[in-house]
């Protein structure tokens, strides 16, 4: 179920809410849990049944692991083993469904031989609500996590705002918000302020995100031959910030919709193309997956204590496995390979770039970022190179540019002449800019927010206007990783 959509906006979300609610003038909390859970795991499989065998299987999985781990402090051994199941069967479970049929192209491909695809329908979410699992598991070996009961751990795994696409969150920065009993019952002022939050991330999503999709999909899937400069440098830019708005706006809805239930989901963007440099760009983009990725790999595997040369491989590595992570092609761990290999020239070269002006730092991030990007919103491999050759052919200034940026219909935008479209996309380009770089952002304008007059009525016109934005074919590009 989308948050974009009318049954989870005027059906799902107004029930869920007040059900909650209700159930708090129960004196148990079983219930509200309860409840929380079956309407999670309803969310998560009301597109699909079928997805439900495969998340309860991971949960039952991971908690009788976790129960074994718990119990066996006196037999090391058995305790050990039933981590190294954990670890095997998380990653197993990802491996079968996001991984089988890329791993079978390729040991065709190397080896000549013609083993059948089974083309596995990948489920939502199996990348959030695996490595998920998996980060309990490993902080349950550690003795940092102790889980309590089926119940509770259930809840942490299925919580319907983050399953599906994040943010990546902790058992025990969730669950003591859950069992505080001053959470249980209805905060108006939590409400008002979560609404704020989810209309901006709502707006992001179907007012900029899917306004700026239509000329997106136009640059990546047009002949690379037709592909002027100008509009290949356009896709490029709008591409990452479509890519932006659509997952920090997921990002927000969620966190606003944990706010109304009194819970606290971190923050997962914060302002990313105002950063200077790649490095600081990963601390301010999916900032979830970054402490994950920062806690279960690159500490282990030395982190930066072992000099600058190590720092480097641990650095590279963490980005060719994020890259991996996010997808099962090689489009995917090229971007990843992309950010690492920028990430490492960054610890080389520190001292001369912070001799460039900020600004120009800034500038360049946003571009680089952008470029890397294409990678992995591109329908392919190959039409993702097009659109690189299609940068460096310096004809930006040719006159065929103003008949190549027609791209709503064959006659353009309603009918109107070509430089109507080009003035139009133009505008739309100058304000998605203006937007990325001089605001504040979602999350400071949410940490300052009071339940005003003021505030209220822009919640209200955001929703109203994001909600005529509706359309049935709005997916989230994070669905796909």
């Amino acid at each position: 179920m989308l948050f974009p959509s009318y049954v989870f906006l005027f059906a799902f979300l107004p029930i869920v809410l007040t059900g909650y609610f209700l159930l708090a003038k129960l004196k148990s909390p079983v219930y509200q849990r309860m409840f929380l859970v079956l309407a999670s795991l309803y969310f998560y499989g009301y597109f699909n049944w079928y997805y439900l065998f495969i998340i309860i299987a991971s949960i039952i999985g991971n908690f009788i692991l976790a129960q074994v781990m718990d119990h066996t402090d006196d037999k090391p051994v058995i305790r050990k083993a039933a981590f190294v199941l954990g670890i095997l069967y998380n990653v197993g479970l990802l491996g079968y469904f996001k991984y089988y049929d890329f791993f079978i192209e390729n040991v065709n491909a190397v080896f000549g031989t013609s083993f059948m695809l089974r083309h596995i329908l990948l489920p939502l979410g199996i990348s959030f609500f695996t490595f998920q699992q998996l980060s309990f598991i490993i902080a349950v070996y550690k003795k940092t996590e102790k889980i309590s009961n089926f119940l509770d751990y259930s809840l942490f795994v299925t919580f319907f705002p983050q399953l599906i696409a994040g943010p990546i969150v902790e058992y025990g920065e969730m669950m003591p918000q859950f069992l505080d009993p001053a959470n249980r019952r209805v905060n108006p002022d939590n409400i008002a302020k979560g609404a704020y939050l989810f209309a901006m991330g709502l707006f992001k999503k179907l007012v900029i995100a899917d306004t700026i999709s239509a000329f997106v999909t136009f640059g990546l899937t047009a002949p690379s031959d037709t592909l002027t400069s100008s509009v290949a440098w356009l896709t490029v830019l709008l591409g990452e910030a479509q890519v932006y708005f659509d997952f920090s706006g997921y990002s927000d809805m969620a966190i606003g919709l944990g706010k109304m239930f009194n819970v606290d989901i971190p923050v997962n963007f914060f302002s990313p193309f105002k950063s200077e440099s790649i490095t600081v760009f990963w601390t301010r983009w999916n900032i979830t997956l970054g402490r994950a990725l920062r806690n279960y790999i690159y500490i282990p595997l030395g982190g930066n204590r072992k000099g600058k040369h190590r720092k480097a491989f641990n650095l590279f590595a963490v980005f060719f496995i994020s890259g991996l992570w996010h997808g099962a092609s090689w489009a995917y761990v090229l971007w990843g390979v992309a950010h690492g290999v920028m990430v490492v020239i960054e610890l080389y070269t520190q001292g001369i770039l912070k001799k460039i002006p900020k600004a120009l730092r800034v500038a360049g991030t946003f571009v680089l970022s952008s470029i890397a990007a294409i990678l992995i919103i591109a329908p392919s491999l190959k039409q993702a190179v097009g659109v690189f050759k299609a940068l460096f052919k310096f004809d930006m200034f040719r006159p065929e540019w103003f008949s190549s940026i027609g791209f709503m219909a064959e006659d353009g935008i309603i009918g109107f002449p070509n430089a109507v479209n080009t003035a139009y996309l133009l505008t739309v380009f100058a304000i998605v800019m203006l937007i990325i770089f001089i605001p504040k952002n979602a999350i400071e304008r949410y940490n300052k927010f009071t339940p005003d007059k003021k505030n209220l009525a822009m919640t209200v016109a955001m929703f109203v206007f994001s909600v005529l934005h509706l359309s049935k074919d709005t997916i989230f590009i994070y669905f796909n990783f």
